[in-house]
């Protein structure tokens, strides 16, 4: 893979395609929707209809558009795929390469508030020792990367991902970090591609150990979180069997995607109650559904679920091997997958770092960036 074949990108909706989503939002059926209350059967029909009014009259993406482009964006080929990603290089002599992955329902657009802070720190009252050359892909088949040709799931990616870093990008070793999905692809990256991948940092906990939990507290967490996941089970059975029958609904409905993806924001953030908005502004919310619209990529992003599957599901070695790169946890109290007691947690990773926050929840790059940022630059001091 030659870095000549890496060719700039720039965000730029053609005019037809946000004329056409805005008006499948005006011509929205609401009538035909049951009053609900509050947002357990879903999403909250008043709020839909608030957020929808704002998107029509008020949202406006080319200033998004224009705010995501001042990074510079790259599409290269990598597995018959085009993925892009943004490479923003660090400051100082020795920046350290850091690729941070997103995951569903979200995008690039998610690490918009710590890519500069971890690429250029001095800038934000930091160091500049503590820079990184900050690499932030759209994973395939979401946003503005490619579909696979089939569906492939976060270790597939993780492969692709890791020949960006070293054959495209040209680095020996460097840093991985991600939620969600992310946070399944830097262990992949962690198990598969050491010592090029030198360490990973993940704020979120989504394998598991073969032999299962042992002890009163590994037990009782195991118990917790089946509980806990029965009301999330829903999407994610649907993603991971039969992603293409939704598929139908969705691909030309912007009100039933941003239904599909407001609801996870809402009940996986650290939320004042149901405000969504204490979390996430109007703004952040329609830009990240925007950019599964203009690309068309809902349904081939939901692939990834129907693809761990393929893959052999949550477990990373049917043999009982861990992770072995040191690897930082990041614990934000209101993850959507609640974290199981660290001594599970180090049979499966080589745990080098242990960060329980006060605050933040499943989308921890938007709801705390600089607790998160600054997590990832104490975790790449004992690297340097």
């Amino acid at each position: 893979m030659a870095l000549d074949q890496t060719k700039p990108f720039k965000i730029d909706v053609p005019d037809e395609t946000l004329a056409h989503i805005r008006q499948r939002v005006i011509d929205y059926p609401w009538d035909a929707m049951a009053d609900l209350p509050g947002w357990e059967p879903g999403a909250n029909l008043d709020y839909m209809k608030e957020l929808c009014a704002y998107w029509v009259s008020d949202f406006d993406w080319r200033a998004q558009e224009s705010t995501l482009n001042q990074f510079d964006h790259f599409k290269t080929p990598i597995d018959g795929m085009d993925i892009h990603f943004i490479h923003e290089k660090g400051s100082g002599p020795a920046p350290m390469p850091l690729i941070i992955s997103h995951g569903w329902p979200g995008s690039v657009a998610e690490f918009r508030d710590v890519i500069q802070p971890l690429a250029h720190p001095e800038e934000f009252g930091g160091s500049v020792d503590d820079a990184f050359d900050v690499i932030a892909p759209s994973l395939p088949g979401f946003g503005f990367s490619d579909p696979p040709p089939v569906p492939i799931g976060p270790r597939r990616m993780a492969d692709a991902f890791n020949t960006l870093m070293t054959d495209v990008l040209g680095y020996e070793h460097y840093l991985a970090q991600g939620g969600d999905w992310g946070g399944s692809i830097s262990s992949w990256l962690g198990f598969d591609h050491p010592p090029a991948c030198q360490a990973i940092h993940i704020n979120i906990l989504t394998t598991r150990h073969p032999d299962g939990p042992q002890g009163i507290e590994e037990i009782a967490w195991a118990e917790y979180f089946e509980q806990d996941q029965i009301m999330e089970e829903g999407y994610r059975t649907q993603q991971a069997t039969k992603p293409q029958t939704l598929s139908y609904a969705m691909m030309d409905s912007p009100v039933g995607v941003a239904a599909w993806i407001i609801e996870k924001f809402n009940s996986w953030s650290d939320t004042d109650g149901d405000d969504i908005e204490s979390a996430h502004t109007k703004d952040e919310l329609l830009t990240n559904i925007m950019i599964y619209l203009v690309t068309g990529t809902f349904n081939s992003a939901s692939w990834i679920y129907y693809g761990r599957r393929e893959e052999g599901g949550r477990v990373l070695s049917p043999e009982g091997n861990r992770v072995e790169v040191p690897t930082a946890c990041a614990l934000f109290p209101e993850e959507l997958l609640p974290w199981a007691p660290r001594s599970y947690v180090e049979r499966i990773y080589n745990v080098a770092q242990w960060s329980e926050f006060p605050s933040g929840g499943h989308f921890a790059a938007m709801e705390e960036p600089e607790m998160l940022a600054e997590d990832i630059r104490k975790f790449a001091r004992t690297l340097r």
